[in-house]
């Protein structure tokens, strides 16, 4: 099935896909070249895994797996299966977000930092609980067939919102991270945050490119000529019995075409009522 726009999906689906596999890049530089590398021993070594993992997952998978069913090449696979790539994407997204949260917490608990009092972790954490909430939600109204159908087309809305409402919140979350660590570590440098050393340049490139690619998320999953279009013959499984899927949709066009018929019938009838009537007019008058 052709796709309107075709060409300028496909532009803008390449420079997001760009856009955000340099994001991931940079943050590995940064914390690879000026902060000293990973590691996993409760030094800020542990914490560098923080800003890629939350890069990475959150963000990068995440806006993938918002886009998937954009894609016109994935539109001749099942519904089923999308709904399982769509949620393994997510979950994947959600396992990163848990272990950037651990090497904070380790790496805190073990500099005696306090935990939980900037607005960078109230949002954050909030985003991360959010998250796991939409997933688990999601995995047993959509993906699993247990709920009703009315169930499902009530939270649909709701899902869509929230998870577009948790990605910005998630790259509002990453920048205010990324600010407050240059903040932090800078100041006990020799050239401080507001004399434009390299690391907070690079640093503050790496924050626009995750701006730009949250942006051209926005764009194209908002775009409703890119949206996949609706399975006539799926079907979608109820508790007790099996309910074609888009059931309202093809009750409309039933009940359509009865009422073309209907009227088609009544014009018929009222034709032949009045050949009939023009016959006993022409009868009468050659009596």
């Amino acid at each position: 099935m052709a796709m309107d726009g075709y060409r300028g999906f496909l532009g803008l689906l390449v420079a997001a896909l760009l856009v955000g596999f340099l994001s991931v890049i940079f943050t590995l530089i940064w914390v690879l070249h000026y902060r000293e590398g990973l590691g996993w021993d409760g030094r800020a070594l542990e914490f560098n895994w923080h800003p890629v993992l939350a890069v990475t997952g959150f963000v990068f998978i995440q806006g993938i797996a918002i886009i998937v069913y954009r894609l016109p090449w994935t539109w001749k696979c099942s519904k089923l299966l999308m709904k399982f790539i769509h949620a393994g994407l997510n979950t994947i997204a959600a396992i990163l977000a848990i272990i950037s949260l651990v090497a904070v917490f380790d790496y805190h608990n073990a500099s005696n930092i306090p935990n939980m009092y900037s607005l960078h972790s109230w949002v954050g954490m909030t985003a991360v609980i959010l998250y796991i909430l939409q997933l688990v939600l999601g995995f047993f109204i959509f993906l699993l067939p247990l709920a009703p159908l009315s169930l499902r087309a009530l939270v649909m809305p709701i899902h869509v919102y929230s998870g577009l409402f948790l990605f910005g919140t998630v790259i509002a979350t990453v920048l205010m991270g990324v600010t407050e660590k240059l903040l932090f570590t800078l100041r006990k440098d020799t050239v401080p945050y507001s004399a434009f050393p390299p690391e907070g340049v690079f640093t503050n490139t790496l924050g626009l490119l995750i701006l730009l690619f949250g942006a051209l998320i926005f764009w194209i999953v908002t775009r409703p000529q890119w949206k996949r279009p609706k399975e006539p013959n799926s079907t979608l499984l109820q508790p007790n019995r099996g309910t074609p899927e888009g059931v309202e949709g093809s009750m409309a066009i039933n009940f359509g075409n009865m009422d073309k018929s209907d009227s088609e019938l009544n014009n018929e009838a009222a034709a032949r009522k009045r050949n009939i009537t023009l016959d006993e007019a022409g009868q009468r008058s050659t009596v």
